[in-house]
């Protein structure tokens, strides 16, 4: 059973991976109710704990319930990633996790995330940094290298497990690739069989269903898995792949109702902990995955993402559900017909 230090994760943990404006506290907790194992915080620049900036700090906040919990820190500087962790361990988590893997060039070139990736020897030194300079647990979330040429995870996995860290997690794209193309899980499961490794190795990359879980899992020996994007205003993949892995069952999808209530509970929770104005703004990315595949979502999409006020997103919500339950309604009483569906022009 994998552990990061003496923290035990579950016969096969999955972990909600940190996405910046996504994975903050209230989210986090949504994912958690639905079975994520492990979370992690969105990650914080180590410049900005450092020098106790309000948006930095607001990001280590999280709830007990969230454990356990890791706080993801990056930057370029080894002194700064140091005193980073020491702020970051006071906030009580329960691991500190380094990002070696974030492919955006804004973080690239200012010489964090992927950027690492160029500079091994400075990615060994810092780990070892960090590692020394708190008593918690450290992961290590990376990629495969920085390009095609470089794909080095293999040796860098083991240079890192040198370096102290207790875990790591390996997106299967170069930081050339981005998000593009198709995750390649070889070299995961390569860093997995390696004998010389001892810690826990997980997986990340277009983990979407259940059985694509499984597949990874039986066929690179993985000691669980991250979710990203799919993820992403789909909270209920944690229970759909918690399901299959243990009966090759799935639940039936989250009703309307189901779906209304998380988005309000999502900003019923987010409006005290970062302000009306920013939750409105930043769950606007998560609204197409909370009612993906509701028929005519389209149309109250543009509507929902343009509202001014929580008043309003929750007018737009009970004229969704009410939609959804007058459509099924007269589809029941009126079968065949094809113009029973409610627009949302006509609440």
């Amino acid at each position: 059973m994998p552990k990061i230090g003496n923290i035990e994760l579950g016969s096969f943990p999955l972990f909600l991976a940190p996405m910046e404006d996504v994975t903050d506290s209230p989210y986090r907790q949504i994912c958690k109710d639905y079975g994520a194992d492990v979370l992690v915080t969105e990650f914080i620049a180590a410049e900005g704990l450092i020098r106790d900036a309000v948006k930095s700090s607001n990001k280590m906040r999280f709830e007990p319930g969230e454990r356990p919990l890791g706080i993801q820190i990056f930057g370029d500087n080894v002194d700064s990633m140091m005193k980073a962790a020491a702020v970051a361990e006071a906030a009580c988590p329960d691991f500190i996790d380094i990002n070696f893997g974030c492919p955006v060039r804004k973080i690239v070139m200012k010489g964090g995330g992927a950027a690492l990736l160029r500079d091994v020897p400075k990615m060994i030194r810092m780990t070892e940094a960090v590692v020394k300079s708190t008593r918690l647990p450290v992961t290590v979330k990376t990629r495969l290298g920085w390009d095609d040429a470089h794909r080095d995870i293999v040796d860098i996995a083991e240079r890192l497990q040198d370096a102290g860290i207790s875990g790591i997690a390996i997106h299967g794209r170069t930081r050339a690739q981005l998000y593009g193309g198709e995750a390649d899980w070889t070299l995961i499961g390569e860093v997995k069989n390696n004998p010389f490794m001892k810690i826990p190795v997980f997986g990340n990359g277009d983990i979407d269903s259940g059985p694509k879980a499984e597949e990874m899992k039986n066929r690179y020996g993985i000691d669980g898995i991250l979710i990203g994007r799919a993820a992403t205003g789909n909270p209920w993949i944690f229970r759909e792949i918690k399901s299959w892995l243990a009966g090759h069952t799935l639940p039936p999808p989250p009703s309307v109702a189901e779906r209304v209530g998380v988005v309000r509970r999502h900003l019923l929770t987010s409006i005290p902990y970062k302000g009306e104005r920013a939750t409105l703004y930043e769950i606007r990315k998560l609204y197409s995955g909370y009612f993906r595949g509701i028929p005519n979502f389209r149309t109250w999409r543009t509507r929902i993402v343009t509202a001014a006020s929580t008043e309003e997103v929750f007018r737009i919500l009970e004229n969704i559900e009410q939609s959804h339950n007058a459509g099924n309604e007269d589809n029941a009483g009126n079968a065949g017909n094809e113009n029973t569906t409610i627009n949302p022009g006509e609440i």
